[in-house]
């Protein structure tokens, strides 16, 4: 794999940037491999990634039933966060947005993260002291917090209203300033760039139709390209868990809905933090391009649609025009959805399950991308010990037969 870096982009440069070597291997799909992963997004591609690199197991293929990344890794707001309220969660995602940290280094891939710090705004004083309480549970497991009065905001973001007769008056609220954006796309591509180097199969177009199971455990898998074999079977396809879970007998607790983001025409810097208003439903941050990314609650119907309701999208952007006046004056360029998978406590499920070989990494909601690094790790590491990461351990799935729910409605800072 030839290393990106300033010199190799002057030397392809020179020679009118044709001899790129490509990305990753399409290789065809082979009649038999170690371990088989559903899905190519993020947590799929890291995964296999984390297979090859820390467990030694190469002969690993990834299948996307369409492209690379398409599914809710292309089609979400990029957000990246540890500041969640029980231990459970934040030891979770702090070791996820640490990897973040790091992972373009690993990857030798530009994954543009942007530590611009996430404000959360409390819009009563009610809910002002509930985050000083969330604030303070995270300082407490060693994350960085800090609360932030009026006055702090009104200064870090000017476009708020932060008049006195508004109708989402700002109170306060906290911020992490590790918290940030990243590019989506490249996190995938250079997982796959990784994988892909260390000898995982990445085969795009190849839907997977049957899990052949017998006397309790996997034996393989149907796809529209043919039969593979395999003993080991890691599922990571967000929205669609129910429906593929179920081809091998799985019935799991998730409902699955649509989650909306959209982005206005492109301005010059404007917003130097991601803004969320859990309240409010109504969350921004501003490209590297310019665009201002909108994003809300979710529909309240479950749904596999990619676009959404005009109900929701006209709620969102009615609180965005309340909380930023002037986005009023500007055009809606591009609106889209993703299928979100919703677990009842909303937090994930990465876990083995009743059939032996099959592994599922599910119910991350609206925290799937910031969770890919540390998703993609304990599912590997799951998969490869067939025993739990420590990290994930309680997010198992008997933990709702046992009634040992992690209940992260409120620091998911969306409304399901």
């Amino acid at each position: 794999m030839e290393r990106y870096s300033a010199f190799s982009l002057l030397k392809h440069a020179l020679g009118g940037h044709r001899h790129w070597q490509q990305a990753w291997r399409s290789p065809e799909l082979k009649p038999q491999y170690d371990v088989v992963i559903i899905g190519g997004g993020g947590h799929g591609l890291a995964t296999a990634y984390y297979l090859a690199k820390v467990h030694g197991i190469s002969n690993v293929a990834v299948l996307e039933k369409g492209w690379l990344g398409g599914g809710n890794t292309g089609r979400n707001t990029a957000v990246s966060r540890s500041n969640y309220f029980y231990p459970e969660s934040t030891r979770f995602y702090e070791h996820s947005l640490k990897r973040y940290e790091t992972l373009g280094r690993e990857l030798n891939f530009n994954i543009m993260l942007s530590q611009i710090g996430i404000i959360n705004l409390a819009c009563s004083r009610h809910e002002l002291e509930i985050f000083r309480r969330w604030a303070t549970a995270i300082q407490v497991q060693g994350v960085d917090s800090e609360v932030l009065s009026r006055e702090q905001i009104a200064a870090m973001v000017p476009l708020l209203n932060m008049s006195a007769g508004a109708r989402y008056p700002v109170h306060g609220g906290f911020i992490q300033r590790r918290g940030g954006i990243s590019r989506h796309d490249a996190v995938a591509w250079g997982y796959a760039r990784a994988a892909s180097n260390l000898g995982v199969d990445i085969i795009q177009n190849c839907e997977v139709t049957g899990i052949e199971v017998s006397d309790g455990r996997v034996r393989g898998v149907k796809t529209s390209l043919g039969t593979v074999r395999t003993d080991k079977l890691g599922m990571a396809v967000a929205g669609h868990s129910t429906v593929v879970a179920a081809l091998a007998g799985v019935k799991l607790p998730i409902v699955s809905q649509t989650l909306q983001a959209m982005v206005s025409e492109p301005v010059k810097p404007c917003l130097d933090h991601v803004v969320m208003s859990p309240m409010v439903h109504c969350y921004i941050s501003q490209s590297d391009r310019g665009e201002i990314v909108i994003g809300g609650g979710a529909d309240t119907h479950p749904s596999y649609g990619q676009r959404g309701s005009l109900q929701s999208t006209e709620a969102v952007l009615n609180a965005a025009v309340e909380l930023y006046p002037m986005l009023s004056r500007m055009k809606l360029m591009r609106q889209w959805g993703g299928i979100v998978d919703i677990a009842p406590d909303a937090s994930p499920i990465v876990s083995k399950t009743p059939v032996t070989g099959f592994y599922i990494s599910t119910g991350w909601g609206t925290g799937g991308y910031k969770a890919i690094p540390a998703g993609g790790e304990t599912l590997a590491h799951t998969i490869a010990h067939d025993a739990p990461h420590p990290l994930v351990e309680p997010f198992s799935l008997d933990r709702f037969a046992r009634g040992r729910l992690i209940d992260e409605g409120a620091a998911a800072g969306v409304a399901h």
